[in-house]
């Protein structure tokens, strides 16, 4: 599954005026449309064509589809989304969102544009409708479960709807069969419902809470109490019904009992234009950062808390809360996890995964938490649940001071790129705890002149004068031999063979005379390192198996002197470990070998070359990875 790098740590939030360009050729709207102009053509989209494959990704067309011409913001950055204007149709009537009117398109090239946007228009099919409130406003989800509902409900529902932002609902199903199935009062299972307003009806001096609702349908409506030809109406003056707009057309909008809505809905989402507590009257100018990251088997997609082993593997985001709220002692957030591209690799078999997040206190340390802080450590704060929806959001309240951020899948192993937005009164300073690399190597000891040599060294020296033979000099094609020969002995890791490229690459690293072999002192400094590298791959040999998981790579190249980005982390997993995610000895050592040399020559050429002055060495690593 491709997954797109992006620079570590937090982004600008992006506003419209940024979208970026999401055709293929790399022209704007306004580009595309001059061009057309030019040659005086009918816009004709190449990268969504007018056949099945636009349609459908799992099927064929069941009837014959004609592409007649009438006569969007996704993952936190705005998109410039290009279609031309061919739409779907079966016997000249649009197959899939129509307007009453039959010449008015724009629902349907809208339509279009999201389709394209996500691969198909059967990618479109199903999910929540706070998926397309915010993919078209850019605005930040809430969900309320009704029978759980605070008590000021009311409040919050007509703050929310004066500040415009969307509100729909929906009732629950059990299984597939429930699937837009109606009920006995005339409300559809399952369905995507629009709340268009709250007021309250004056009935012989009392005031009834009511909720106006709309299925997008254009018909089929509530009729129980309050519905359109309800009794309750006549109990209303005329003035009174005429300020609450009542109709009795089926036209799909209907009122009811704010307690009728609660018990009969089960699900209430809110998309806010801006992130502003609804529960608070006072407006305010929030603070926005995003973070863009991935969880990808075998290096970052460690699942969540009940996986002890993996869990700290997951991205790990640092957020400084230093500003307590105006007249408040804490400091209010929002957190928003949206796992990206789900809907769009549905025709590969993806699923929307469980995802969720873990907030902890910061210990204090500049570093990626190890295993052992979650072991004894717990978190302070959470999201309510794990749960299968593209986005999980939640409201915090927390003291001032350094906190971890943990996005997560709820299982260990599940590959997907996420988007985190946290939103802030004041502002939050976050750091990406994975994105720097650090390059600490010992130096080496020096070896011992000759006739101060201990008895091992003299040992060492007499095998050295085995292999190299008269000249005193190890070639490529004899450390290959003498490496192999003692590796394969040994019955405690596990080892299959080192490629001769592989024994180049060893003599590259450390040869300094440039001669392409290895001299005795410089085989003596290999045989040094070989055995410490042994010994830290036992060391994290944790079963014992003579293999290393990849998972504990991270620790183990630490230990070795390479504190590396999560990025490399992903790209040496990728090359090295296997499909059941361990790593032999020898691919850990080619792993260790490959990371000196990049870092040797980096530290080589930045105070050699001006060209290297704007490369760092986490770009640097990067690419010689790369080859």
């Amino acid at each position: 599954m491709p997954y797109l790098y992006r620079a570590p740590g937090p982004q600008e939030h992006p506003v419209p005026r940024d979208a970026r360009r999401t055709h293929s050729s790399g022209q704007s709207f306004e580009q595309l449309r001059q061009e057309c102009l030019r040659k005086g053509l009918l816009f004709e989209d190449p990268d969504f064509p007018a056949n099945s494959s636009s349609l459908f990704y799992s099927e064929r067309p069941q009837i014959p589809f004609v592409w007649k011409r009438p006569g969007f913001w996704q993952h936190s950055e705005w998109l410039d989304v290009v279609v031309d204007d061919r739409l779907p149709t079966f016997r000249d009537r649009l197959i899939f969102l129509h307007s009453a009117e039959h010449n008015e398109f724009w629902s349907a090239l809208l339509e279009k544009a999201y389709a394209k946007l996500n691969g198909s228009y059967e990618a479109l099919k199903g999910g929540s409708a706070i998926e397309a409130m915010e993919d078209f406003t850019g605005g930040v989800a809430e969900t309320f479960t009704t029978k759980e509902a605070p008590e000021n409900f009311y409040e919050i529902l007509q703050k929310a709807l004066k500040r415009g932002s969307l509100v729909g609902c929906s009732i629950d199903i059990r299984n597939s069969a429930e699937s837009e199935a109606r009920t006995p009062f005339g409300l559809i299972k399952g369905h995507a419902y629009t709340v268009t307003g709250i007021d309250q009806a004056n009935v012989r001096g009392q005031a009834t809470e009511l909720i106006r609702v709309r299925n997008p349908w254009g018909q089929v409506e509530w009729n129980g109490a309050w519905s359109d030809s309800s009794s309750e109406w006549r109990a209303v003056g005329p003035a009174e019904r005429q300020r609450l707009c009542h109709s009795t057309l089926d036209d799909g909008e209907f009122w009811m009992a704010l307690s009728d809505f609660k018990t009969h809905f089960d699900k209430v989402e809110i998309c806010n234009l801006t992130p502003d507590a609804l529960e608070e009257d006072a407006l305010h100018k929030w603070e926005v950062t995003v973070h863009q990251g991935s969880w990808v088997r075998g290096s970052t997609a460690g699942g969540c808390r009940n996986f002890l082993d993996t869990f700290w593997t997951n991205p790990q985001i640092k957020l400084s809360l230093t500003e307590k709220d105006e007249g408040q002692e804490a400091c209010t957030l929002l957190v928003a996890l949206m796992q990206k591209d789900r809907r769009k690799l549905k025709r590969f078999g993806a699923n929307v995964l469980t995802i969720g997040y873990a907030i902890y206190q910061c210990p204090g340390r500049e570093e990626h938490l190890n295993k052992d802080f979650f072991r004894y450590h717990a978190s302070q704060a959470r999201s309510k649940t794990f749960v299968n929806l593209r986005e999980v959001s939640d409201r915090f309240r927390l003291p001032p001071g350094e906190y971890i951020l943990i996005p997560s899948t709820f299982e260990p192993h599940q590959e997907a790129d996420f988007c985190l937005r946290i939103f802030s009164e004041k502002k939050a300073i976050t750091r990406d705890l994975d994105g720097g690399v650090d390059i600490d190597l010992p130096e080496p000891p020096k070896p011992s002149p000759p006739g101060q040599e201990t008895e091992e060294e003299q040992q060492f020296r007499a095998l050295f004068e085995r292999v190299a033979g008269e000249d005193m000099e190890v070639t490529a094609e004899e450390l290959e031999y003498v490496l192999n020969a003692v590796l394969q002995k040994r019955k405690d890791i596990k080892f299959k063979k080192l490629s001769l490229i592989s024994c180049k690459n060893i003599i590259s690293l450390m040869d300094t005379s440039g001669n392409g072999k290895l001299e005795f002192d410089e085989f003596k400094v290999f045989w040094d390192k070989l055995k410490t590298w042994i010994n830290l791959f036992l060391q994290f040999d944790a079963d014992r198996s003579g293999t290393m998981s990849s998972y504990e790579l991270r620790t183990a190249l630490k230990a070795a002197g390479f504190q590396l980005s999560r990025h490399l982390l992903q790209l040496i997993v990728l090359r090295y470990a296997d499909e059941e995610l361990q790593l032999g000895f020898d691919d850990f050592l080619n792993c260790l070998v490959r990371l000196e040399n990049a870092s040797r020559v980096f530290q080589v050429l930045s105070t050699q070359s001006k060209e290297f002055i704007h490369l760092n060495i986490n770009e640097f690593i990067n690419l010689t990875m790369n080859i």
